[in-house]
């Protein structure tokens, strides 16, 4: 897996990047396994009877730089290992030497080994390019977050299942607005680009509808409608988007009960209230079906919003289900809401959201071996007060 910090290259980056990989200081040092190799090939040779010559050996230095240096390295190595060879042989008696086969073999090979290089690198920069764009498409889907955003105190990770990924259907946001600031996040069922342009699609609807939208039940409404569009508009190109959903979590804080916030939950696990005083989690009740499948709510309406009181130093924390999924050895889940009760019993500190991120975050590492099984989110918010600006 990977966790997905901010940053990295823009989409110019692939070409910036040199393709040698070894580099000291900032430096390249890739020209030094091939020199030596030719200076050891030539002094063995020397050392050696007329019985041991392995001054053919040569061949192998052009091939080597092809692995590790780029393409005008290479090429220097292609010209002087059959040169390097000529001066050596002419160097020896006569009887010994081995004369122009080995030399049309040494050429030969460092022109082969110079477009083994030019392909090699032609497809690194490839890959570079694939992996600008793919974090291109990163920051847009989950976007940079400033610090204090909406007057909350943030910290949120995201870690890919797949060790080339770099997004998938796990989404968050937060969004300003004229009643308030917002905060989501969800999980698209499903993995792959399909289940990316859903996470998209509704971080969109979330954008707008956010801002604008005075009641949070409304902003659910406004996603589940995003959500049947897109799948059937996903069914219409051929897709087999038929049964895929989104669960999420929507929270409020509105801008005139600074100590209260407004949650709605669909389908998704129930946030943890995380405080110096210990972990609860929202009061039980009935919440929203995952969005996509609304049309399935017997009860006719839009999803109810649960307001809860807030005390001082109270963190909210939001996972996805690679967090609660992740299972050890034994095949147990991740026991987060114990975890984090026993941590915070032990040092309060940790209830400060980037401190949650972190604990959760190795937590859920340590308790899989490394190994997730689902794209996993951690998020952690809670108002900035007034005595910590």
């Amino acid at each position: 897996m990977r966790a997905v910090s901010e940053g990295g290259a823009g989409p110019q980056g692939a070409a910036a990047r040199r393709p040698d990989l070894l580099r000291v200081r900032g430096r390249s040092v890739a020209w030094v396994p091939p020199l030596l190799l030719l200076v050891t090939i030539v002094l063995v040779d020397f050392r050696t009877s007329s019985d041991f010559r392995i001054l053919s050996w040569i061949v192998l230095v052009p091939g080597i730089a092809a692995a590790i240096c780029g393409v005008w390295g290479t090429a220097v190595f292609a010209v002087l290992a059959p040169a390097t060879y000529l001066a050596a042989d002419a160097a020896l008696p006569a009887e010994y030497q081995a004369g122009m086969p080995d030399l049309v073999l040494a050429g030969i090979g460092g022109v082969l080994a110079t477009l083994a290089c030019v392909v090699r690198v032609r497809e690194e920069q490839r890959m570079l390019h694939i992996q600008d764009v793919a974090e291109t498409i990163r920051r847009t889907v989950l976007r940079p977050l400033p610090a204090g955003w909406g007057g909350l105190d943030h910290a949120e990770v995201y870690l890919a299942a797949d060790s080339e990924a770099r997004v998938g259907g796990d989404f968050y946001d937060i969004q300003t607005g004229l009643y308030g600031t917002r905060v989501i996040v969800g999980d698209v069922q499903g993995k792959g680009l399909a289940a990316v342009e859903a996470a998209a699609a509704l971080l969109g609807t979330f954008r707008e509808a956010g801002y604008h939208e005075p009641d949070l039940a409304t902003v659910a409404q406004r996603l589940e409608v995003r959500m049947q569009r897109q799948i059937r508009m996903r069914t219409a190109l051929g897709g087999q988007d038929g049964d895929r959903f989104a669960t999420a979590v929507l929270i409020g804080f509105p801008d005139d009960e600074p100590d209260a916030m407004d949650a709605v939950v669909l389908g998704h696990e129930c946030p943890l209230v995380v405080g110096p005083d210990g972990v609860r989690s929202l009061p039980p009740g009935r919440h929203g079906l995952p969005l996509g499948l609304g049309e399935l709510d017997p009860v006719d309406g839009p999803p109810p919003v649960r307001r809860v009181s807030l005390r001082p130093g109270e963190t909210l924390l939001l996972t996805t289900d690679g967090v609660t999924e992740a299972r050890d050895g034994d095949d147990v889940f991740f026991p987060l809401a114990t975890e984090v009760a026993a941590a915070v019993a032990a040092d309060p500190g940790i209830a400060q959201p980037r401190r949650l991120v972190d604990f959760v975050r190795d937590g859920t590492l340590r308790h899989c071996g490394g190994h997730l099984a689902d794209d996993t989110t951690v998020f952690a918010v809670r108002r900035t007060r007034s005595d910590e600006n």
